[in-house]
């Protein structure tokens, strides 16, 4: 299915209902093209690995509601921009919430799905969404924005919407007439941190304190807790993480969006970039946290427990991941959407982006409305919370705030 062929570029967009129809070394030159040299990739949601794992897996595909509709963008020499876009019939597994807006909509008589997603399916990690091979991001974002919309409007979809993109790519969409929505998450940053107890020095003593107390109490639960990456990761604590994950999913979502299957799909094709962190008791796995590892970020994305013990959670999923990003000198640790309670275990707020078409003129100005107002509210939010952090105050931090 072809999208569009732009005759003064001759530039061709086609469709593609999965991802096995592209080579997979066409696709990672644009995702990730810094890993040409055998490295890391910087995001390795976008790779043709962890989509793939998602699509063989079942879990994106019929019945998800997430139907792959992937672009990619071909000249004269070949594909120089790709993007992973799904048709969804839902808004779950998204993290970047438009229910309001299509209550809104269909209680105007209109219907909102299905809409166009570009996105990495369950994961609200930024990265780039407009994948194009180094040099090509002016034009691979334009011809892959076009490419979109006109998908939406040739079968009259209401909306495409691009989530947890780059800053740099939100910038370039608002110039090329997308909706820009900001949003928040917690995140860490490695300012080049010996140690953890250099990290800890450059809180206030009670923040200080209270991180010390609650990682002698996550470590008297009774077991061990190792932190597992490539072939230390063995198939059997999957079987151990899918109970924590199927719990963890219950009470947060109702049904998991990962079937059992995408996890050794993963473990077969990324256990390299994966660290999972295991807390035993008896040799027994009790609770686990699953993060992904990039070239200069750690990706914090599943917890789960079969046990209930006091602080294991944070260490798990948060001083286990400061831990790892500082022995391997990442600069960034994110650990997933909400959770004020970073706060206070160094993770500061930080903006996250998306861009949103609607073709429907009446919803576009209602939603523009509201993310211009939504922005103002965010950026203050930032800002104050920012203000609370548990850093020690400099001098200077001081004198600005008797201002």
């Amino acid at each position: 299915m072809r999208a569009r062929e732009l005759e003064a570029d001759q530039v061709e967009i086609e469709v593609l209902t999965s991802i096995d129809q592209i080579e997979e070394d066409q696709w990672q030159a644009c995702a990730c093209p810094e890993a040409a040299d055998g490295g890391r990739p910087e995001d390795p949601f976008t790779t043709y690995r962890f989509l793939a794992a998602l699509e063989h897996s079942g879990s994106v595909g019929p019945g998800s509601g997430w139907q792959p509709h992937h672009l990619v963008a071909r000249d004269g020499s070949g594909v120089f921009a790709v993007a992973p876009l799904y048709a969804k019939s839902h808004s779950q597994g998204e993290y970047i919430f438009d229910h309001g807006w299509a209550d809104g909509y269909e209680r105007a008589g209109g219907q909102y799905y299905p809409k166009l997603q570009i996105a990495v399916p369950f994961t609200p990690a930024t990265g780039r969404r407009f994948l194009t091979r180094p040099g090509q991001e002016t034009r691979g974002r334009a011809a892959l924005v076009e490419g979109a919309v006109r998908l939406a409007a040739q079968n009259a979809l209401s909306s495409v919407h691009i989530t947890f993109c780059t800053e740099a790519e939100a910038e370039a969409g608002r110039e090329m007439g997308l909706l820009h929505r900001v949003t928040q998450q917690f995140h860490w940053e490695n300012r080049a941190y010996a140690d953890f107890d250099a990290f800890l020095a450059t809180l206030s003593s009670r923040k200080r304190k209270n991180i010390r107390k609650e990682r002698a109490t996550a470590a008297a639960f009774g077991g061990t807790i190792r932190a597992l990456t490539g072939d230390a990761i063995r198939p059997e604590h999957w079987d151990a993480f899918w109970r924590f994950y199927q719990d963890t999913g219950a009470r947060k979502w109702g049904t998991p969006y990962l079937t059992r299957a995408c996890f050794d799909r993963l473990h077969e094709t990324m256990r390299e970039d994966m660290l999972l962190v295991l807390a035993e008791s008896d040799g027994r796995p009790v609770a686990g946290a699953l993060n992904f590892i990039g070239r200069s970020r750690l990706y914090g994305r599943y917890w789960g427990a079969v046990e209930d013990h006091p602080c294991l959670h944070f260490e798990l999923c948060y001083y286990r991941a400061i831990d790892f990003a500082i022995a391997h000198g990442l600069d960034t640790v994110e650990a997933g959407a909400q959770g004020m309670h970073k706060l206070s275990r160094g993770y500061l707020p930080t903006p996250t982006h998306s861009l949103h078409w609607i073709a429907d003129p009446g919803l576009r100005a209602a939603v523009d409305h509201f993310l211009r107002a939504e922005r103002e509210a965010v950026a203050e939010e930032i800002e104050v919370i920012t203000a609370y952090g548990p850093f020690r105050k400099t001098a200077k931090d001081q004198e600005e705030e008797q201002e």
